[in-house]
């Protein structure tokens, strides 16, 4: 059975690009650095008309220095062949710095930025050097500058300096107005670079972009990847299988992929699909990548995602998590009989629990979370404002996502994230008014590490003892309802909300959260005014207020 839903892809690859590293951006997306012509302080000049290669990263994003150690062989291979303009991904002025993996990485960033000023000549080696231990870029430049003949003291003032900020500020800047939001973003020429992160596939990409007559012997030498072939089979009747973008990054790693769309609704689709499932009983849904055996002789890309590959038939089938099963009944097609049991849409059986068959229940909010998922946390603490803002007005009901394995809780984040589900849901089950219960969400969401939750109870009015109680009674069984609602409900990432019992969204702050509810209840009072938030909007404007979700 099938709705309109969101079917969620799980590309858990190594090329796939983390949603958390994205920004807000403005300015244009190509052409010249915002630096001018005259290039920056992170810049390493190539010889006049060369092509110039632009690198965003994050000092300790792993993609980030893959790209890292990939670009400097390739400038040790080509020297002077390219330019090279190196820039970092962040947010904040000077001196208040930030960046997505914390105040080591700026350390990390500050220090870098500062010896491509410095030693253009061996910073990028310094840099490699510091990639092996990506984890301590904010300490192991010492021994990595010392080793190649860097001046540590000049390189230490200016990171710890009004300088080292200067810099830094202006690159995060410069990638803020480039709109590279994610580590690494790479140009070539002004154009963006979606090729593979490793040096020959580099090297040829800028062998191709310089002139004939300038390019280097090396050039002459590239060696060239193995054909792959591969077929995206899906089902144009799934609007969120679309695994057309995934090709780039599939070709990312793969270099010499070639491939073949295929959709379930034509007669060589259904033919396929039959073929597949008499292979593998297991495979049911859709979509689904299938790569040909010879993906094994590209070693480095084989290597990347065997892990992620499995047998099926005469392919190997690569992970994605699709959830379409198109020999199923889809609830919202007007009135198509898909499974061919007499019985279309909302009329099937199989469609009552669909959201776009459920009856609307207007001003009620569903939350399905993980006490201890970070997005989670700001999702409850954006929900306690939504519920202080409209008071009775919103119907609110909180689930938790995880498991029952043989009669024991378990939960993505661990046995003290189960403890917490069942003291908040005992917070609920005994408070069950949401304005009470949530001051105790709310509470714990802002230092859930804390094992101190009798404070936030407290805090919240609520009796620690009735909560102890509860936990040590009936608490387990609350919780395994609760998680067989998520369940039932095919929702595994947190937070979910699910608004008037009919359209699902994400949100992880009080703004967006307010503008999705109002959105199928605009009559209310509180739709009049905004929230007046106390908590800091998440970096990254609207799309980073909206997305992150543990899963």
């Amino acid at each position: 059975m099938h709705t309109g839903r969101s079917v969620a892809l799980v590309l858990a690859l190594p090329f796939a690009l983390a949603s958390a590293c994205q920004k807000d951006n403005g300015g244009d997306k190509g052409g010249k650095s915002a630096a001018g012509k005259g290039g920056t302080s992170t810049s390493i000049k190539g010889e006049d008309g060369a092509p110039k290669l632009e690198l965003f990263v994050m000092s300790q994003c792993p993609y980030g220095t893959q790209a890292v150690n990939a670009v400097a062989e390739v400038k040790k291979q080509l020297g002077a062949a390219f330019a090279l303009d190196i820039q970092y991904i962040g947010a904040g002025k000077e001196g208040s710095l930030s960046s997505m993996h914390g105040d080591n990485e700026v350390k990390g960033d500050l220090v870098q930025v500062c010896a491509l000023e410095q030693a253009p000549d061996k910073a990028l080696d310094m840099m490699v050097c510091q990639n092996k231990n990506a984890r301590a870029v904010a300490t192991n430049w010492k021994d990595c500058a010392g080793e190649l003949g860097i001046d540590t003291d000049k390189l230490a003032s200016c990171m710890d300096g009004d300088h080292g900020q200067k810099l830094l500020a202006a690159s995060f800047e410069t990638a803020r107005k480039r709109g590279a939001d994610a580590s690494p973003t790479i140009y070539l020429d002004g154009k963006p670079y979606e090729g593979g992160r490793r040096p020959r596939d580099i090297m040829r990409a800028v062998c191709g972009a310089t002139k004939k007559d300038k390019a280097p012997a090396a050039c002459k030498n590239i060696p060239t990847p193995p054909r792959v072939s591969a077929i995206f089979l899906s089902d144009t009747r799934c609007a969120e299988c679309d695994i057309k973008p995934l090709e780039a990054r599939l070709k990312s790693v793969l270099t010499g992929l070639e491939v073949t769309h295929v959709d379930y609704n034509t007669d060589a689709g259904k033919a396929l699909y039959k073929e597949l499932a008499a292979a593998d009983t297991s495979f049911k849904y859709l979509p689904a990548i299938l790569l040909g055996p010879e993906v094994e002789k590209d070693t480095d890309g084989y290597m990347e995602i065997s892990r992620y590959l499995r047998p099926l038939g005469e392919y190997r089938e690569l992970a994605l998590g699709g959830k379409f099963d198109p020999t199923a009944e889809i609830c919202s097609n007007d009135g198509v009989d898909d499974d061919g049991n007499g019985k279309s849409d909302c009329a099937d059986p199989v469609c009552k629990s669909e959201l776009t068959c459920r009856p609307a229940h207007p001003k009620q909010l569903d939350l399905f979370v993980m006490a201890q998922c970070p997005y989670g946390a700001k999702a409850m603490i954006a929900t306690k404002e939504l519920v202080d803002h409209f008071g009775s007005d919103v119907g609110l009901n909180v689930y938790f996502i995880g498991d029952t394995v043989d009669g024991e809780l378990k939960s993505l984040h661990g046995p003290d994230e189960v403890a917490e589900d069942i003291r908040e849901r005992c917070a609920i089950a005994r408070y069950k008014q949401p304005k009470k219960y949530m001051g105790y969400l709310a509470c714990r969401s802002k230092d859930y590490k804390n094992a101190d939750w009798q404070t936030c109870a407290k805090e919240a009015g609520l009796d620690p003892e009735v909560i102890q109680a509860c936990a040590d009674g009936e608490g387990k069984k609350l919780v395994t309802d609760s998680f067989a609602v998520a369940e039932k409900m095919q929702i595994g990432s947190s937070p979910t909300f699910i608004v008037n019992n009919k359209r699902m969204f994400n949100a992880i702050a009080a703004g967006p959260l307010q503008k999705e509810f109002c959105t199928d209840n605009p009559k209310l009072a509180g739709c009049k005014t905004e929230i007046v938030s106390a908590e800091p909007e998440p970096a990254g404007g609207q799309q980073a207020q909206q997305g992150g979700q543990c899963n």
